[in-house]
């Protein structure tokens, strides 16, 4: 039980902190409210059309493509740090031995996404209208 005390203490400071936010913000936040601040915006600006309206795919296309070379750098970080690691003398993540392996993965790996950005580039993912 004397183990558990530091993880209920942490919840319990963290309640207390959101509700500490939800009333502060009521006691010490502006009341006066008008059709001008109840109307809903688009980037500060007043909107054009309904919410309703279609996008283009492409918008979704080029989305999808950022978060996978998003991610593609997430995956190199790791490699980035052991390789580091490894120059510096500091205690290796892997073994001097497996760096040609991780190295030739990790060049697997961006080949794939160089051959998924080549697709999505023919196929015109990137061109605006």
């Amino acid at each position: 039980m004397i183990q558990a005390i530091p993880i209920m203490l942490f919840f319990v400071c963290a309640f207390a902190t959101a509700v500490g936010m939800l009333v502060a913000g009521r006691l010490l936040g502006p009341r006066r409210t008008s059709a001008v601040k109840r109307m809903p915006y688009e980037s500060g600006m007043d909107p054009a059309h309904g919410a309703w309206r279609r996008f283009d795919v492409r918008f979704h296309l080029v989305a999808i493509a950022f978060l996978l070379f998003d991610v593609e750098l997430l995956f190199l970080y790791p490699w980035a740090v052991a390789r580091k690691d490894y120059e510096h003398g500091l205690p290796a993540v892997v073994e001097p031995s497996q760096l040609p392996l991780i190295f030739a993965e990790v060049m697997v790996f961006v080949a794939l996404l160089a051959v998924g950005f080549v697709y999505a580039w023919r196929k015109g993912v990137f061109h605006w209208r």
